[in-house]
């Protein structure tokens, strides 16, 4: 991917004490960043601070004002200043008909995915500002691109990441920002091998038989790896992606639909 100029850059990744958020936050340390995660799983803070001794984890709730407004002032202190955000934080959500939905499922996806973007940015700014400028790389999904029956307030928060990435690099362009969002596919892992478990057994199928017939939506024929998906965010922050700004990047083999057979 070019020369990577990651050395010595402070790094705040939310949800960062797992999966895809552990990815990245690895894939920072490894070329020489400085990197504080929060997360909400204490098990994973547990486990990181015996894993990973060089990445600093904190507890937060990333959808709480207070609690957000708390962990970015202590890791921007910690790290003095910033230069690189990684708003990875995110959950599924619910997965049912528009008519079977609670508001308390609709407004906790939405926090979760989306405000918590909102709250981290507000407070990373005026570091990145002081830095002389950075990066701020926002953690979407195909579903933001193409929607996805049964997982409407998941699409939708999803959807809103990308104009809040289109709308922020255009605001904080001028002032050396770049924004840019990862759309990452299906992703190899505990959850996605779950719900090729379950799709097999709805379908009367092997998984197997239910893993072809997933990547069959797929032009590569492939899942991808988080690992691949931390390379991107790594590329967009410190290599020659410096110069990217405002796209939305799919990182998914080019899945072609979310929708059902």
């Amino acid at each position: 991917m070019g020369r990577m100029e990651c050395a010595g850059k402070r790094v705040i990744v939310t949800a960062g004490a797992a999966g895809i958020g552990l990815a990245i936050a690895r894939a920072f340390a490894a070329k020489g960043a400085r990197v504080h995660v929060c997360d909400l799983a204490e098990a994973a803070l547990a486990a990181l601070s015996g894993s990973d001794p060089g990445i600093v984890g904190h507890r937060a709730d990333v959808a709480d004002e207070a609690a957000m407004d708390r962990f970015m002032a202590d890791a921007i202190a910690a790290l003095g200043g910033l230069d690189v955000l990684v708003n990875n934080a995110g959950m599924a959500g619910p997965t049912a008909r528009i008519e079977a939905i609670a508001f308390a499922d609709w407004r906790r996806t939405l926090s979760v995915n989306l405000d918590s973007m909102f709250l981290a940015t507000r407070r990373a700014v005026p570091a990145l500002v002081a830095a002389g400028g950075g990066a701020i790389v926002n953690m979407a999904s195909v579903a933001g691109r193409l929607g996805v029956p049964l997982r409407l307030p998941y699409a939708t928060s999803k959807f809103g990441v990308v104009g809040l990435t289109e709308t922020l690099a255009m605001e904080l362009g001028p002032r050396g920002i770049s924004v840019n969002a990862i759309l990452p596919g299906p992703v190899e892992g505990e959850r996605l091998e779950r719900v090729l478990t379950a799709r097999a057994e709805e379908l009367g199928s092997t998984v197997e038989e239910a893993r072809a017939a997933f990547v069959r939506k797929i032009s590569l024929r492939t899942t991808v790896t988080a690992n691949e998906i931390a390379d991107m965010a790594v590329y967009l922050a410190c290599g020659p992606g410096r110069r990217i700004s405002g796209q939305s990047i799919s990182v998914c083999g080019n899945v072609e639909t979310l929708g059902e057979d």
